[in-house]
């Protein structure tokens, strides 16, 4: 770690960067759509909005379903995610390496946080699934701020950790996350690991894009 590097607050976006969740994200939604006699999207479209807040992410997916049905899509993926993590079947686990990258950052002095499309209630039943939730001083969710790229949630966690932009960075796997840091005046990093491709990412305003824990470290002190 670089004690000299300007980095003071680190903010993580979760599925598809702390954790990969795309196969228990891609059941739930599966299932939600059955339960609204809509077809269900392919899972790469799926992959292609996780990070939104579901409302947002079922406009880009079913443009053309009416409010009713999209309002019963969220209900019952909310539903069923709820279900497979009471019934002991929600398969989220942390990427190779980053709870070990976490937990330098903390014991290095940086302050930590998240800013995801989850909700409130996934995002604590995860962090506290791996053991880690007391490394983060905030976690800001869809639950209470517009979705991403809108800036509003980044902005909430750095009023939180008492950071500024100039000190704080983004890390996340989709253009979303990008877009947003971009919008607060954040340096954003990409990781490969998710799901937006590289290219994406840079194109959106990454200032590099980490293939390992490694290179996302030295992109943190960078």
């Amino acid at each position: 770690m670089n004690p000299s590097s300007k980095t003071h607050c680190v903010i993580f976006d979760c599925d598809g960067t702390l954790v990969d969740g795309q196969a228990s994200i891609c059941e739930a939604m599966e299932t939600a759509f059955a339960g609204a006699d809509l077809a269900p999207p392919s899972r790469n479209a799926i992959r292609r909005i996780v990070g939104l807040s579901l409302p947002q992410a079922l406009r880009e997916l079913v443009p053309d379903a009416s409010d009713r049905q999209r309002a019963v899509v969220v209900d019952g993926y909310k539903s069923a995610f709820f279900a497979a993590r009471t019934e002991g079947r929600l398969h989220e686990p942390l990427f190779d390496g980053m709870e070990d990258l976490l937990r330098r950052l903390h014991s290095g002095g940086r302050t930590l946080g998240v800013a995801t499309g989850k909700s409130d209630r996934g995002l604590v039943s995860c962090l506290r699934s791996h053991g880690i939730a007391d490394l983060f001083v905030t976690l800001q969710t869809a639950d209470r701020h517009p979705s991403k790229p809108d800036p509003a949630m980044l902005q909430a966690a750095l009023a939180e950790a008492s950071s500024t932009p100039e000190s704080a960075v983004m890390i996340g796997d989709t253009s979303f996350d990008m877009e947003m840091a971009r919008a607060a005046g954040v340096r954003a990093i990409g990781v490969s690991w998710g799901y937006h491709a590289p290219e994406e990412l840079l194109e959106f305003g990454a200032c590099g894009v980490a293939n390992t824990m490694a290179e996302l470290e030295a992109l943190i002190d960078g």
